[in-house]
């Protein structure tokens, strides 16, 4: 097993070492205190591996909403940019309102 299945709290086995994952790719030992975790190498999981948070609510924002915000948005990179790159940033703003109508 790879050290990023590994969810943080857990044991595993490295090298002959029980250690705990306390970051993406540390982990600490009674021994031999804190260790970086190759990503390439393999762990063997000691007892149950905790459970895995339960993935994050999806957020959903109203289209009028992320309309009005972008409208700000490009008020004030139009005072930025010079009359040679309005259309561009004019063909932008079109293609982004047209994908949230999709």
């Amino acid at each position: 097993m790879k050290i990023n299945l590994i969810p943080l709290g857990a044991r595993f086995e490295y090298e002959g070492e029980i250690y705990t994952k306390t970051g993406p790719i540390t982990a600490a030992s009674e021994k031999s205190g804190q260790r970086m975790i190759p990503r390439y190498a393999v762990l063997r999981p000691v007892g149950e591996l905790p459970p895995a948070p339960p993935p994050a609510a999806e957020r959903q924002i109203a289209v009028d909403t992320v309309c009005a915000a972008f409208e700000v948005y490009h008020a004030v990179a139009l005072r930025h940019v010079d009359d040679f790159a309005r259309p561009a940033l004019e063909a932008a703003r079109q293609h982004f309102l047209a994908a949230l109508t999709r």
